[in-house]
């Protein structure tokens, strides 16, 4: 199989009542949501880098009833991006698309900037892609007249975090970006949600510098994003407490906010756990 090509695990989708794509399927959160909506009723696009999980992900969500189409195509590769959505919404335009793929970096050393490689490539499938399947699959959602986008941020969104500049960067944008869209896509009946994390279980999660108050476990994390989905909610932020002191960092002079980010040691450089 050539480089990028898509993989069609289903002959036909006929009978299923919404298609649903996720992107970033093999990683904790993706996987989560994915088992979340697998049912007979749903016909799963799952993309992942990871064939071995990707596999094993979409047997599972078979075993719950779910039509699974699987598809490995590099998302930052506009070509392959733009070749791949084309021919989906031409078989099945996805009544949900989840924009999940998503990666971290911080700096190697304390003071020290994020290395420009990692701070291009993250602010490419972080930022970027996001955007680019937005151009993409909101004409033909357009002329469908109905869908819905969500987009990924983070509770980094609300202040950077001098531990993961780049990171928080990047999720504030596509927080900004989610949250312009939702009205300019509204008059179309098309949905947009943001999703706000704070810390999920995953390696992504323990690769991360500083403490990681109020961790939620992704079976968690996926039961409170689906709900905001189906409600067609504009943003949900979570776990509460987390998210309350996050969203006054926002809000609060700047020079307070990075007092308090001191204090409570998120400009602390530890790779002792994995990072």
């Amino acid at each position: 199989m050539a480089a990028g090509e898509i993989t069609l695990s289903i002959a036909s989708t006929s009978g299923a009542q919404r298609c649903v794509l996720i992107t970033g399927a093999t990683g904790a959160i993706g996987g989560a949501l994915a088992k979340a909506y697998a049912n007979q009723h749903t016909h799963l696009v799952l993309h992942g880098r990871q064939q071995e999980a990707l596999l094993a992900l979409a047997d599972t969500c078979r075993e719950q009833g779910a039509q699974v189409t699987t598809a490995s195509v590099n998302l930052t590769d506009e070509a392959a991006l733009a070749q791949w959505l084309h021919a989906l919404c031409a078989e099945h335009l996805p009544d949900i698309v989840i924009a999940n793929a998503g990666k971290n970096t911080h700096p190697q050393v304390s003071g020290s900037l994020e290395p420009w490689d990692d701070v291009q490539a993250l602010l490419d499938i972080n930022l970027k892609t996001p955007i680019a399947m937005a151009q993409h699959l909101v004409p033909a959602m357009q002329a469908r007249g109905s869908g819905q986008l969500v987009f990924i941020s983070s509770l980094a969104g609300w202040h950077g975090l001098p531990s993961t500049p780049t990171y928080s960067a990047s999720k504030a944008g596509i927080k900004a970006y989610g949250e312009g869209l939702r009205g300019l896509l509204a008059p179309h009946g098309i949905g947009v949600t943001v999703i706000m994390p704070g810390y999920v279980t995953s390696p992504m999660c323990n690769a991360m510098p500083g403490p990681k108050p109020f961790e939620w476990p992704p079976e968690r994390a996926a039961k409170v994003i689906k709900r905001a989905i189906d409600a067609n909610r504009a943003r949900i932020s979570f776990p509460f407490p987390l998210n309350f002191g996050t969203w006054w960092l926002a809000v609060l002079p700047a020079g307070v906010s990075q007092w308090l980010i001191k204090r409570l040691g998120f400009d602390h450089i530890d790779h002792s756990g994995g990072g």
